[in-house]
């Protein structure tokens, strides 16, 4: 498996990644701008876009799914509470935060649950349910990689002051991944890579949320 991380995109500056199976195909988690860098990096990295994990669906992480799926015919993965995201602008909140150029998708998706596996060749990504950013925000976890979307970044976390989010909920999630086994690196959806252990140390939300005994 190989990660490859984008440069941030959208006027949020949100990450998103590149993660390449060892037969060349290729998972994008998240799809947040600009399909046509995204696909220069496709072609760059000799890889094949066969599917799109979105961690939530918020304008910010799905802009370029419609035009990507256009462009290579790829899968479109996202978690049911959130399926609505996709379809209405006023439900990504593109326009409260008066974004222009946010396409809409309408096209198929698979839905998921924490109950389900997705697979990509040998590659096997398990889903972690997050509630709290959004209701159908989640995390991946591959081997031992975690991408977290807007649910813990490095020493933070995300907000959950826009419409679906859920405080209550968040701090429920964050309990949920300081409890998890091991040392994962964190690809979040905005700022720099941390370690879930770097975490449990640092980050004073996950602290707080875990009873802070770490």
């Amino acid at each position: 498996m190989r990660v490859i991380k984008l440069k941030p995109l959208s006027i949020c500056e949100t990450n998103s990644y590149i993660v390449i199976s060892s037969s060349g195909n290729a998972v994008l988690i998240d799809a947040p701008a600009e399909a046509n860098y995204i696909l220069e990096e496709l072609e760059f990295y000799k890889c094949k876009l066969k599917k799109i994990f979105l961690t939530h669906g918020h304008f910010d992480h799905i802009g370029a799914v419609a035009d990507l799926v256009e462009k290579t015919g790829c899968e479109v993965y996202i978690h049911p509470l959130d399926e609505k995201m996709l379809r209405n602008g006023d439900a990504m909140l593109a326009a409260h935060f008066r974004s222009r150029g946010y396409k809409t998708y309408n096209g198929d998706v698979t839905l998921f649950t924490e109950n389900d596996i997705l697979r990509l060749d040998e590659l096997e990504f398990d889903v972690l349910e997050t509630p709290g950013h959004t209701p159908g925000s989640v995390c991946f976890i591959c081997g031992e990689v975690m991408f977290t979307g807007d649910t813990l970044f490095c020493r933070s976390i995300g907000r959950t002051d826009l419409e679906g989010g859920d405080h209550e909920q968040m701090k429920k999630s964050l309990a949920k991944i300081a409890d998890l086994g091991g040392n994962l690196t964190i690809y979040p959806g905005h700022m720099g890579n941390t370690t879930l252990d770097q975490e449990r140390r640092m980050n004073p939300y996950l602290r707080e949320y875990s009873g802070g005994g770490f």
